[in-house]
């Protein structure tokens, strides 16, 4: 398992670095200068050129490409000064040459064009949100998406069952963006004085006395947006898992044994049912903290996917490059955890 752990942990790097490679390239062909859109349109020459010279737009676009690396990669070669020092926070490694050392770091994602602010920092101030959206989206979509797929199984072909069905053949096909501006006009608007729902709102609101407050009836709208797709998709999963399951030999067993259908139902099909939901469930939480971003705009929601998209109103590349990157890490890290859990779950299940 550790052998085929480390191989797979060599393709996520490729596929990290094959990221980086296609988004730094696309972003650099696009007609937008950086510069300009930090200082304005009115801005002299010698103000756009400081700042050109500043984030080291100046140089020509391999040469960019090439300092970006180094500054990602967790080894790389860095100047023996207090000013390198301070910005990479690195360990010494080996001296390279009398002013450069190869040096060990955490993968450093440069500073904003916009606020100077590190992009680091930037991230980890909204990142908690988009997680907090979407594991709730998660377990929302999990547990009404497992309960009616039995339920659907355990009825096959009844009113309940073509209902549910029916459902979740809509939730697959309407769009995010879609189904989130219908859900906060119908929720947030029209019946917001029987919901008590706002249109938009963040996790966390401000309060003239009492500074920042937990708001969670703000995350209610955006959570339901962003859990129907995989409430649909799980319900389909689980009621085709679960038919299989019913079908087989064991089954038919137990229920001549005198087994009560609760037991059957529960106990015994449903956790061999589970392991294409549990694919599933861990697919999905990957794509949803990339589908946040156009829920999370149209809620106003403070997190990931407004971060970027506000960055991308403003060329501000290093944002989205950061956040990019971190939605290519999290995919890579579950999609390992996955394969490794599918082991565990299914002996059955051979690591090759």
């Amino acid at each position: 398992m550790l052998n085929y752990a480390l191989r797979k942990l060599g393709y996520g790097l490729a596929v990290m670095l094959g990221v980086v490679v296609v988004v730094f390239f696309l972003f650099n062909v696009l007609p937008v200068d950086p510069a300009r859109m930090t200082q304005g349109q009115r801005a002299d020459v010698q103000s756009l050129q400081a700042v050109r010279k500043e984030f080291g737009l100046d140089k020509s676009i391999p040469m960019q490409f090439a300092y970006y690396l180094n500054d990602l990669l967790p080894i790389s070669i860095h100047g023996n000064n207090a000013e390198e020092k301070s910005r990479y926070h690195y360990v010494k490694l080996l001296p390279v040459s009398k002013n450069n050392v190869l040096a060990l770091k955490w993968p450093y994602l440069r500073r904003s064009y916009q606020t100077r602010k590190d992009v680091s920092a930037t991230l980890l101030d909204v990142i908690p949100n988009t997680l907090i959206l979407a594991t709730a989206a998660m377990i929302f979509a999990t547990l009404i998406g497992i309960l009616l797929g039995v339920i659907c199984a355990v009825n096959k072909n009844t009113w309940i069952d073509k209902l549910s069905v029916g459902f979740s053949i809509i939730g697959v096909s309407a769009p995010s963006f879609f189904a989130g501006i219908l859900i906060a006009w119908v929720f947030g608007f029209v019946l917001s004085k029987y919901t008590g729902l706002n249109m938009s709102g963040s996790l966390y609101s401000y309060d003239p006395f009492k500074g920042e407050v937990l708001t969670l009836k703000n995350l209610i709208l955006p959570m339901i947006t962003l859990g129907l797709r995989p409430l649909a998709i799980i319900v389909q999963l689980t009621r085709s898992a679960m038919l299989d399951v019913l079908g087989q030999d064991y089954i038919r067993t137990a229920r001549a044994k005198g087994l009560n259908d609760t037991a059957i139902v529960y106990k015994h099909a449903l956790k061999n049912a589970l392991n294409p939901v549990v694919t599933a469930i861990a697919s999905w939480f990957a794509s949803l903290l990339a589908g946040s971003f156009f829920v999370e705009y149209i809620f106003g929601y403070n997190g990931l996917g407004k971060a970027t998209v506000n960055a991308l109103d403003t060329s501000d590349f290093p944002v989205v490059m950061g956040s990019i990157l971190f939605i290519a890490l999290i995919f890579v890290v579950i999609n390992i955890l996955v394969d490794l859990l599918y082991a565990v779950i299914d002996p059955r299940v051979k690591l090759v």
